[in-house]
């Protein structure tokens, strides 16, 4: 990524794609957020909306929210590029030393990113974190929390091992049950919806891959931080609201929803191939691409 001048203490790339009420409340909960002192900017990336999306943005998006115009950065695709791509777009136009990555249908909590970014301020080692990501009805987004979706970790998921035995070290693997959601500690994997990370870390890894059109990109871009020997930290002292399947799986919209699902399957088998292909044989590689279509077909 070629460096910015960093000229904010934190960026926040949002991804649009025909959310626009959920947009508006995001935006909205940001504007609440902010407090005199915090240097932001809030970058939001449209994947050609056809739901008057960008409009909010460029009508109602600084002052009906609070934003200074030159705080707001609206950047219109023509196609969507996909939520990877579009999040890339995000930060290579970012200035600021930290980056956030949020999801339009999330609503922030007034002191959360104060709070977070003193804590990475005061720990140099970690390279990214989250907060208690919360559904609608309290309960917690399991992908804030989770470990490597390795052959095992991905088998007891999938077999239900791990709904029967969540809080088991053997069979809770993928989502981390046995840890502790009140105490601070380091996970593998934290969820694109909420991604706090450091340009500097970004400076080293890079940029989302792009051939993950939707989901994956998030455990990629995690396994990829984990490797070049950085913390990633969940931090449940403070939380967001996470309203989840607003553009995808939960679309009214039937092919929407079946064209999200295989985009899921596909991001599943791009991750193994690229990461898990050589370290487990072929014979293992060959069960996960069997068992990955066989769950698609469900």
């Amino acid at each position: 990524m070629k460096p910015q001048k960093e000229s904010f203490d934190l960026s926040i790339v949002i991804v649009s794609y025909n959310t626009r009420e959920v947009l508006r409340a995001c935006l909205a909960s940001l504007a609440a957020s902010e407090t005199k002192g915090d240097r932001w900017e809030v970058i939001v990336v449209d994947n050609a909306s056809n739901d008057g999306s960008p409009e909010e943005v460029s009508a109602k998006g600084g002052p009906a929210y609070g934003w200074k115009s030159q705080n707001l950065t609206l950047i219109q695709n023509e196609k969507n590029v996909g939520f990877a791509a579009a999040n890339n777009q995000g930060i290579r136009a970012s200035r600021g030393r930290y980056i956030l990555l949020l999801n339009s249908d999330t609503e922030m909590t007034p002191g959360t990113l104060g709070e977070l970014k003193g804590y990475m301020d005061a720990n140099r080692d970690v390279g990214a974190i989250t907060c208690r990501v919360n559904l609608a009805d309290g309960s917690l987004d399991p992908a804030c929390h989770r470990g490597f979706p390795t052959p095992w970790a991905s088998f007891t998921y999938f077999m239900g091992f791990e709904k029967m035995f969540g809080t088991s070290r053997l069979f809770g693997q993928y989502h981390q049950g046995f840890r502790s959601l009140k105490d601070i500690h380091d996970v593998d994997c934290i969820s694109g919806a909420f991604f706090l990370v450091r340009r500097s870390v970004i400076d080293q890894i890079g940029l989302f891959d792009e051939k993950f059109f939707m989901y994956g990109e998030d455990i990629d871009w995690c396994f990829r931080i984990r490797a070049s020997n950085h913390r990633i930290v969940f931090y449940p002292a403070v939380s967001i609201i996470h309203k989840k399947h607003q553009s995808g799986l939960g679309h009214p919209d039937a092919q929407t929803r079946r064209r999200t699902k295989q985009y899921f399957y596909d991001a599943m088998k791009l991750f193994y191939s690229k990461h898990y292909r050589h370290r487990y044989g072929f014979l293992v590689y060959s069960f996960i691409l069997i068992g990955i279509k066989l769950r698609s077909l469900l």
